[in-house]
């Protein structure tokens, strides 16, 4: 293991936080956000819903059957990503390098800082920091790397903070459990129970050519973070990048059905991307070229997804206004920036499992026998 310095910083029940300062009587009160009606899914849920045994992505019918007193919220994505932006703008200030994990949490990497200043104490003046400018209650891990790190902040939370150093990592995972490791997922979790394996220490106790034979070249990975081992370095965090698409029609063209039709299937085919490569992006941007070349974009912020149904409507509507002096079209383009790491399950206060379900079914079919297997009617 080398020795470093990693932070991992995760919002505690971030949504929930967030409604809670809007509205301080849901204090101490089982709180779910998402999932509306019988047929949507739990997006967050408050520590008092998840005593009744509430999850992130129950089917709501569920989650009111073991909590029949809890409080739904829809929830607001623009104003949950505004709050995350504030506290990523915060820890910009002061983290030499930082990774935008998702929206409600971020990796630092702070190695070399304990010669000038501890590092445990550092990273709890920061946590303190952003409590008294944001409000938002916040659990940190310190350790050697990105998977411990974030192991820690499980164990702290809710606001909470752990440090674990190198010499008492296998000790410190070792008796957890092994759900408690990163990206493991529901079939290699029942392969590995089936197997009479819970505990961490087990599985690094294996030899590892035998998990790498039972689970493939996941099972390397698996092995090396049960044993403390992850050299995945923190990836600077930056909101210039982005993804886009343009064409140069061969006839300029003012055929409005056509191009609506051509900046949708765009939208189609980045939106997949987005989630293939788990980005989410809070900005659309739509550019057109006409014909004397003459160029012109329009962007719109949203709050961060990466589903179709979401980003055609704003590709639309942003060429109709964009589209005002009705003279031939030379080319068009669409570009998704503002990008962070995330899964568009984010977006499960309006959508359904069957929805959630449809795009993984089709993303499957996609990753198989290629991209365009699938066209989406009305959108290519």
């Amino acid at each position: 293991m080398s020795s470093r310095n990693i932070v991992h910083m995760d919002l505690d029940s971030f949504f929930v936080s967030v409604e809670r300062l809007k509205n301080s009587r849901l204090s101490g009160l089982p709180i779910v956000v998402g999932g509306g009606s019988d047929r949507g899914v739990v997006s967050a849920c408050s520590y008092e819903a998840r005593y009744f045994g509430v999850r992130s992505g129950m089917p709501s019918k569920m989650a009111r059957y073991l909590c029949p007193d809890a409080i739904f919220i829809r929830g607001d994505m623009e104003m949950y990503s505004k709050y995350s932006k504030t506290v990523t703008d915060i820890i910009a200030e002061d983290a030499p390098v930082y990774e935008k994990a998702s929206i409600d949490e971020h990796y630092l990497d702070i190695t070399g800082m304990d010669r000038f200043y501890g590092s445990y104490k550092w990273t709890k003046e920061l946590k303190d920091k952003i409590v008294k400018n944001t409000g938002l209650p916040i659990s940190f891990g310190l350790s050697v790397n990105k998977t411990v790190a974030k192991i820690a902040t499980g164990e702290a939370k809710p606001f909470g903070e752990m440090c674990v150093d190198m010499p008492i990592v296998n000790q410190f995972l070792d008796p957890l459990s092994i759900k408690k490791i990163p990206m493991l997922g529901k079939k290699t979790y029942s392969i590995l129970r089936g197997m009479g394996i819970a505990d961490i220490k087990t599985i690094r106790q294996i030899p590892p050519t035998m998990i790498e034979n039972l689970l493939g070249k996941n099972g390397k990975s698996l092995w090396e973070k049960a044993n403390g081992i992850d050299n995945t370095p923190v990836f600077t965090y930056s909101e210039r990048k982005s993804i886009g698409s343009e064409t140069t029609f061969e006839h300029d063209t003012i055929d409005v059905n056509h191009i609506n039709d051509l900046i949708s299937g765009m939208a189609v085919k980045l939106a997949y991307k987005l989630r293939k490569e788990q980005w989410l992006t809070s900005c659309v941007v739509v550019k057109i070229r006409y014909s004397d070349f003459d160029t012109h974009t329009l962007q719109k912020s949203i709050p961060y997804t990466a589903f179709d149904h979401v980003l055609i409507p704003t590709v639309k509507e942003l060429f109709a206004k964009l589209y005002s002096r009705r003279v031939l079209i030379r080319l068009v383009g669409i570009r998704f920036t503002k990008l962070i790491r995330g899964t568009p399950q984010l977006n499960l206060f309006e959508d359904t499992p069957e929805m959630i379900k449809l795009y993984m079914s089709l993303d499957n079919i996609r990753k198989k026998y290629g991209e365009r297997i699938i066209r989406k009617g009305n959108s290519w």
